[in-house]
């Protein structure tokens, strides 16, 4: 398993888009096979700065996604909302502490 993390920064007056939309693609995003949690934050600096942070069990399930209809509608609709390039990570996991 691994962790995404995608950094995205929006023009301020498309931030009601993105969450309207988020609310209604979220639950397919997690149910997509492979992916084992989603959460979305926003930066507490900076309110047009949003991250996603989701697990995957391969990186074969993320390409999936990547490549599947429903990042295509996803990404069609929130690329355009971006003030910049979006950026990702993909990271393991070496300690958890709770």
């Amino acid at each position: 398993m691994f962790t995404r993390i995608v950094k995205m920064e929006f023009k301020e007056e498309e931030i009601p888009a993105f969450l309207a939309n988020f609310e209604i693609v979220k639950e397919k995003i997690r149910n997509f096979p492979g992916c084992r949690f989603l959460e979305l934050y926003c930066d507490k600096a900076d309110a047009t700065i949003y991250f996603t942070y989701s697990k995957w069990d391969a990186e074969a399930d993320l390409e999936n996604y990547r490549n599947s209809e429903l990042f295509k509608e996803v990404w069609a609709t929130t690329k355009p909302m971006f003030r910049s390039k979006a950026q990702a990570w993909s990271v393991d996991t070496l300690y958890t502490l709770t």
